[in-house]
């Protein structure tokens, strides 16, 4: 009879507590598995691993020292450099014939070689632009090598970059080369680096004129 009376005070014990559980709508197990659903693996993107673009982040400290600039072509990245430390990075869009080197105007190629922002433009109809000294003195000898342009034009790039001004813009090797907004989702310009309209804005403000700019493939 004690055993009996023991095992009837146990029961009545357990089952108010099971009502108890599944009015809050919960047990040990759901719970547990819930737990375990709100814990996300690390992701295996390299993505995630590179410098922030776009969205919210810390504002740059300006004036920035020793600013430069590196466009790598085939990653369409731009990465801005203070005192060798990249600062930022930020997706860019290319020429629509991207692959390959610049040669001569209308090939819709982005140049490749070391430059530097010889203008700055608040008034572009791409959001802002930063002008490139493009074409280059190896593109002036080129362009004399290939007779497409003459002696005499050759020169007088040469002279802009050795005095670090905007060389000629009007000879068959094209010019007009910017670093301006539009957006960075696909290649489409006419040979400029494209970058999504608040990136220009950051970048703008942060780079003097004089600013070295090298572009590899």
């Amino acid at each position: 009879m004690k055993i009996l009376a023991s095992l009837t005070v146990a029961l009545l014990c357990v089952v108010p507590a099971a009502r108890l559980a599944r009015r809050a709508g919960v047990s040990g197990v759901r719970a547990h598995t819930n737990q375990r659903e709100e814990v996300k693996p690390p992701s295996d993107d390299p993505a995630s691993a590179q410098p922030q673009t776009g969205g919210a982040r810390e504002p740059l400290k300006l004036p920035l020292a020793e600013p430069r600039l590196v466009v790598s072509k085939s990653a369409r990245r731009l990465e801005l450099y203070s005192q060798g430390r990249v600062v930022r990075a930020y997706r860019v869009a290319l020429g629509s014939d991207p692959v390959g080197d610049k040669e001569r105007a209308g090939d819709r190629r982005t140049p490749e070689g070391d430059f530097y922002v010889c203008v700055k433009n608040a008034a572009s109809k791409f959001t802002l632009s930063l002008g490139l000294s493009y074409p280059n003195r190896e593109d002036a000898e080129r362009g004399l090598r290939d007779h497409l342009i003459t002696r005499a034009r050759r020169d007088r790039i040469v002279a802009a970059i050795d005095r670090r001004v905007r060389p000629p813009w009007d000879t068959a090797l094209g010019g007009e080369i910017f670093i301006h907004g539009g957006g960075a989702s696909s290649d489409w310009t006419w040979g400029c680096v494209a970058l999504d309209d608040a990136d220009i804005r950051e970048l703008f403000d942060a780079v003097p004129l004089g600013t070295p700019v090298q572009i590899t493939h």
